[in-house]
């Protein structure tokens, strides 16, 4: 009987141990995915900064381009104009009802 329990209780022990272990590399493996996850969060941002640049300036481009005459652009130019007259006119429209 007490071979049995002391049987049962090596076993018990070392399932404990396995499972600290294996909460030890869980754990681990955690933090590790954490910071993975962290460096792929900043790169996604750079990267999305970037693509943000890069349709600015693709914007700029097709907008100097309407400028210069290319016919492809000139719909461009007439809204982004238009889109220009309709700001300027809110903005008196501000300075009217402040009474500047």
């Amino acid at each position: 009987m007490l071979k049995d329990l002391e049987n049962n209780f090596s076993v018990l022990e070392k399932k404990i141990q396995t499972i600290s272990k294996n909460y030890q590399n869980l754990t681990e493996r955690h933090l590790e995915l954490s910071q993975e996850h962290d460096d792929l969060q900043k790169r996604y941002d750079e990267e999305r900064r970037k693509n943000q640049v890069l349709a600015e300036e693709h914007k700029n481009i097709k907008l100097y381009s309407a400028l210069s005459g290319n016919p492809d652009h000139n719909r461009l130019m007439k809204n982004h104009i238009n889109r220009l007259v309709k700001e300027v006119d809110q903005c008196i429209a501000e300075l009217q009802n402040t009474g500047l």
